[in-house]
């Protein structure tokens, strides 16, 4: 579960929770006020109408003292009053018990009004002992009421004694489960927000742990392995693409300072070959003009020849070339074995002028043809051959070396294929570059950042062919200029 939906869920939760509980407490007192109030306005009307059966028979006994006007304007209001009263009892619900009461203490009220009303109809007759009968009764009457009163407030308190009660236990329980509650919230957002926190923080420091590591040149160290859902393992995810990213770089940087020093190498190795190349070119140019002149015409092709290879073999080793070039100078070299060992040897090509424009490192081909001819057809009396073959098919260039020559057996031809060094008879003859069969391998696969670009086909007196793929698809001069990082 992700952070934002367990926030989603828990603290919804809790406010649910809460605020279901403060409803009920907040209902609970609502019902206990309401039952007050209907209570307190019964025994406030019955005080009430108590108090005005008195308050009507002082002005009723000050108007028979004073029959003034205002006495009698008082009179009225105060009868008014109670009229008031009694109607408001009679709209007042009444509990079973006291039913019967109220009823009767409303006929009093009414026989009140009644002899109240006797007493001044007698009163406008001038009968004073009739209306002083009639007094009497209504004064009878009014302490009947407030009795009844008293009694009706003492039967409303019993009624709702119990009732009250039970509010106050269910209101006592309520606050009870409130402050449990309570507790249990306050508890479980403790818990939950510790769990939170730590669903936060563990991913962060499992982070941060791997980061320093990693900052500590530790590339091995596993990423934290946190779930697809979970917001932190997208970043770990991110964080684990990015250390293979800087894998790959630091594999590519190796890659690259390798390449370099290997070139690095050849060009030291070749430039101690140098002896003063401008030098030697004329020294060459001079044999060639010198040749032609005395009708030496061969010697003179064959001296212009020998400047034009040893010049490509003096260039920088850092351009790459097109295969086209690497053909002539194949040619040229060819050229120049071909008047050391005369019809001992033929030289056989067969181009696909389509492949000639892929671009390959200098002095790719020239090596292998020396191999051929030092450890392959060097003793051989005749019927020597060499063949070169550029062939197309999709997606690369093929280009093999083939000889008829001694071959080579097994262990050498895997050392050659897994780049294993082994002194060879070329070295100990004296007669290599210093490039070497071995060197041409490496930099091919620096050079397009693959292996298995390379097969050899050999038995012991089966002759030897060399196969080597060419990837054609994109390798365009701006696209090889790995092979110029420095």
């Amino acid at each position: 579960m992700n952070i934002r939906r367990m926030l989603f869920i828990v603290i919804p939760s809790l406010f649910i929770v809460s605020s279901a509980l403060s409803f009920f407490i907040f209902q609970s007192g609502i019902k206990v006020q309401n039952s007050y109030n209907v209570m307190l306005d019964r025994v406030l009307l019955y005080k009430q109408i108590a108090e005005q059966t008195q308050n009507n028979l002082r002005a009723l006994n000050v108007y028979l003292a004073d029959r003034s006007k205002d006495n009698n304007s008082e009179l009225i209001h105060q009868q008014h009053e109670l009229n008031v009263l009694r109607e408001s009892l009679s709209a007042q619900d009444t509990i079973p018990s006291t039913d019967l009461t109220v009823r009767s203490y409303r006929h009093m009220v009414d026989t009140f009004m009644e002899q109240e009303a006797r007493v001044i109809d007698a009163l406008s007759r001038t009968d004073a002992l009739a209306y002083a009968a009639f007094y009497e009764e209504a004064e009878r009457t009014a302490a009947f009421i407030q009795e009844e009163g008293h009694e009706l407030n003492d039967l409303e308190l019993s009624y709702y004694q119990p009732f009250y009660r039970q509010i106050f236990t269910q209101t006592k329980a309520m606050n009870n489960w409130g402050v449990a509650v309570f507790i249990l919230n306050t508890l479980i957002s403790v818990v939950f927000a510790y769990w939170i926190s730590l669903g936060i923080t563990r991913p962060i420091k499992q982070l941060t742990r791997t980061a320093q590591q990693i900052s500590d040149g530790n590339l091995q160290v596993s990423s934290p392995q946190l779930s697809e859902n979970h917001e932190f393992g997208i970043l770990s995810r991110a964080f684990e693409h990015m250390q293979d990213n800087l894998k790959e770089l630091i594999e590519k940087e190796k890659a690259s300072l390798e390449k370099d020093k290997l070139v690095k190498t050849l060009e030291l190795e070749v430039l101690q070959n140098q002896m003063n190349p401008h030098f030697l070119f004329n020294s060459l140019n001079v044999l060639s003009k010198l040749a032609l002149l005395e009708g030496a015409e061969k010697t003179s092709d064959l001296t212009v020849t020998m400047s034009n290879l040893l010049r490509y073999n003096l260039r920088k080793l850092d351009h790459p070339v097109t295969l086209r070039d690497e053909v002539e100078h194949a040619k040229d070299y060819f050229s120049i074995q071909q008047a050391r060992f005369r019809d001992r040897i033929r030289f056989i090509t067969e181009i696909d002028e389509k492949g000639l424009d892929v671009w390959v490192p200098t002095l790719t081909l020239q090596p292998l043809l020396e191999n051929v001819f030092v450890h392959g057809i060097e003793g051989m009396e005749e019927g020597a051959e060499i063949k070169l073959t550029v062939t197309c098919s999709p997606g690369e260039v093929r280009v093999s070396i083939s000889d008829n020559g001694i071959g080579m057996s097994e262990e050498i031809r895997q050392s050659l294929l897994h780049n294993e060094y082994k002194p060879s008879v070329a070295q100990s003859k004296g007669q290599s570059t210093g490039l070497g069969t071995r060197n041409v391998f490496k930099r091919l696969e620096l050079f397009y950042g693959q292996e298995d670009l390379i097969d050899i086909y050999s038995e012991p007196g089966q002759g030897t062919t060399v196969l080597i793929r060419l990837p054609a698809a994109g390798k365009e001069e701006e696209d090889v200029s790995l092979i110029n990082r420095r």
